[in-house]
């Protein structure tokens, strides 16, 4: 048996009106799950953390999605990491101050290690150890 404290609950989320819906199929294919606090609190309860996907920004480098930056610092109630749209070393400090430091980053195609020329790797460590 695989408990809780093993699991990383990976949710994918496009916006629709004021929120948010998950999606599957690669985004592309929207799901009945809105994203919601109760929803957060709910799936809390069979997972050790959340990777958030905002699948509008992903993969965009252009910004991130920071109403659902927001709103995950507020509701999540477990730890969360946050990845989309992510264009610059500031980003970090951006999630950082909206999520009230509840929300990690990851950062893929703006990084220089998978090919991006918008974030370096060192400028991260750096970030990470002041």
């Amino acid at each position: 048996e695989v408990g809780k404290q093993r699991l990383v609950l990976d949710l994918s989320c496009r916006a629709q009106g004021d929120g948010w819906i998950v999606a599957m199929n690669r985004w592309q294919t929207p799901t009945n799950l809105l994203l919601e606090p109760t929803i957060l609190r709910q799936l809390g309860d069979c997972c050790d953390e959340f990777l958030i996907h905002a699948a509008d920004v992903e993969g965009k480098c252009e910004g991130i999605d920071a109403r659902l930056v927001e709103f995950l610092g507020q509701h999540a109630g477990i730890p969360v990491t946050y990845a989309g749209g992510v264009h610059a070393l500031d980003d970090l400090q951006t999630v950082q101050d909206l999520s009230g430091g509840k929300v990690d980053l990851t950062i893929g195609s703006a990084l220089d290690l998978f090919g991006g020329n918008q974030v370096r790797y060192a400028d991260c460590v750096a970030w990470n150890r002041r």
